[in-house]
């Protein structure tokens, strides 16, 4: 069994945290709303892969009593925003692989990946994860590694970026957002909860020049 399946929820999010430089990285992805929510239709992705990319990401971090996964924070709609921008070189890397992914699937276990059952689909990973998957240029190892990563990116990024949708990851790992200054008032054990929001609604920083800012609201609303 690959080592992803030997660590527990909390050890997988504690790893998460380790990532921090990436899962903060300013991806130029353009989103539609104030708060960060995208529409359900993938823009770069073909049907096909956007199925199989939404169930490996599901499976990666995924959705149990202890909270929402990368499911819910939309970390597959992340990565198709990205790969139409910042990530356009890794399209074709994207293309291949997840095909390779369902092919393995339906060769291995008699369906494509999305249409496996969860067990089903956390050994075909596992298999990815060890490089002992077939059909992948130049591993199934390197492929996997990719899709985790920039899995952890959109469940954990700022909501800016198109992932991370209503703060689920950031509750996952109870951060409770970028704060400039922390006052007195904020300390005492009565105050209400800290209104999170995206780092570029603090009037301190400039969101990047290829996001779609114009589409935002000037009001703020908490995020």
């Amino acid at each position: 069994m690959a080592g992803w399946h030997r660590l527990s929820r909390r050890e997988l999010l504690k790893q998460a945290t380790l990532f921090g430089a990436a899962v903060t990285v300013p991806l130029r992805v353009a989103v539609s709303s104030e708060q960060g929510v995208i529409p359900d239709s993938f823009r770069t992705l073909t049907a096909s892969e956007a199925r199989t990319l939404e169930a490996v990401v599901a499976r990666l971090i995924p959705t149990d009593e202890n909270g929402p996964g990368a499911h819910e924070a939309r970390a597959a709609h992340y990565i198709d925003r990205a790969l139409g921008g910042a990530l356009s070189l890794a399209r074709e890397v994207y293309s291949t692989g997840l095909a390779a992914t369902d092919a393995y699937a339906r060769m291995t276990k008699g369906g494509g990946f999305a249409m496996l059952g969860p067990a089903d689909q956390d050994q075909v990973l596992g298999e990815m994860e060890e490089g002992v998957a077939t059909g992948f240029e130049p591993g199934s190892r390197s492929f996997f590694n990719l899709v985790r990563t920039h899995t952890i990116q959109g469940t954990f990024c700022d909501p800016y970026y198109g992932g991370n949708t209503d703060f689920v990851g950031w509750d996952l790992i109870g951060y409770p957002g970028l704060r400039l200054a922390v006052t007195g008032d904020d300390q005492r054990l009565d105050a209400p909860p800290f209104r999170r929001r995206s780092a570029y609604r603090l009037g301190r920083f400039t969101p990047p020049d290829e996001l779609a800012v114009g589409e935002r609201g000037e009001d703020d609303d908490g995020r």
